[in-house]
């Protein structure tokens, strides 16, 4: 929080929700639930969308979010829809003298990103890009551990899940969801939380696909090449081409190993296996969303800055380069 961003002062914060789906149920559940906000007006992807989800929530279906975000009863704007529209949506949002709440990433280019980050600093404005992944049980874990495995070199992160059929939804789609590894930005992000800075990136992706817009699988394998010389590699698959799930977080040290998979992990030395307890997954919505409520109210840090996103949209970026070009990707710091 910038010094020239003070705590709000009125009773309530008054909330507008741009989606229906799976993000926006939890994060109006949670304002609903909070005695700090009131949740204003809804927006969806359809009008039949929009106007079962402000029934359930006791709120207002909007039309747009173009009429959302001008409203002068909405001081937060929360961003819970496809991808390709967070940037204008923020943009817009932090025109019209809105906090901003966007699920990751915060644009799918990251000019974009920039700009929208030096915007909201120049509106004295919250932008807070959610990074759930950083809350729950596995990453706890994994840095309450990280120290007993000594200097770290190798690391392998797969989220593998199948689905027959694939369904035909924006999250399958070239356009509206991006790049695998920028509209799934966290299997990087749990990275650079942990480890730091990226040295080179080399990517690979194949699509199966019957339609210009829309596939049925995608496979993406990522190697990332830290400045402290930890090598990573990141496989990320969906679709119905595939036909084993996987989820599994490997992290290789000098003095042992950790290995989480699915919700179970293990410490792994020469003599022994330990087991480690994984905390839940569940209600990191409602935790996310409170902790920016104590921001804005009372100025307590977040837990993730729009910076730290920011890299790893930069380094997302460049897998997608290495990908299109074959090429090793140079991060180049400034």
């Amino acid at each position: 929080m910038d010094d020239s961003e003070a705590p709000l002062a009125q009773a309530k914060i008054r909330v507008g929700v741009v989606g229906t789906g799976y993000a926006a149920k939890f994060r109006s559940e949670a304002f609903l639930q909070d005695e700090r906000s009131h949740l204003i007006a809804i927006v969806g992807h359809t009008p039949e969308n929009a106007a079962a989800f402000a029934n359930n929530y006791q709120t207002e279906a909007m039309s747009s979010w173009q009429q959302l975000v001008e409203r002068e009863d909405v001081d937060l704007v929360v961003i819970c829809t496809i991808n390709r529209d967070h940037g204008a949506i923020a943009r817009a949002a932090l025109t019209h003298g809105k906090h901003v709440i966007v699920e990751y990433p915060l644009s799918l280019d990251v000019i974009e990103a920039e700009e929208l980050i030096a915007f909201a600093k120049a509106q004295n404005k919250l932008l807070h890009v959610e990074h759930i992944e950083l809350l729950g049980g596995l990453h706890q874990a994994l840095k309450q551990h990280l120290e007993k495995i000594g200097d770290v070199f190798y690391v392998r992160y797969s989220t593998i899940n199948p689905q027959h059929p694939a369904p035909r939804k924006w999250s399958y789609n070239h356009e509206l969801f991006g790049f695998p590894l920028i509209g799934a930005l966290s299997r990087l992000h749990r990275l650079t939380d942990l480890f730091g800075k990226v040295l080179t990136v080399n990517c690979h992706q194949r699509f199966w696909e019957t339609e210009a817009q829309y596939y049925q699988t995608c496979f993406c394998t990522t190697q990332l090449c830290f400045s402290n010389g930890l090598l990573a590699q990141v496989v990320y698959g969906k679709g119905e081409t595939i036909w084993q799930p996987e989820r599994k977080f490997e992290v290789h040290g000098e003095k042992g190993g950790l290995i989480f998979d699915g919700d179970t992990g293990v410490f792994i030395q020469a003599q022994e296996t330990i087991p480690i307890e994984v905390g839940t997954r569940r209600g990191l919505f409602a935790k996310d969303t409170n902790m920016v409520l104590d921001h804005i109210f009372h100025g307590t840090p977040l837990y993730v800055t729009p910076e730290e996103s920011l890299y790893t949209l930069k380094v997302a970026d460049a897998a997608k380069r290495a990908a299109e070009t074959g090429l090793t990707i140079f991060m180049n710091e400034k």
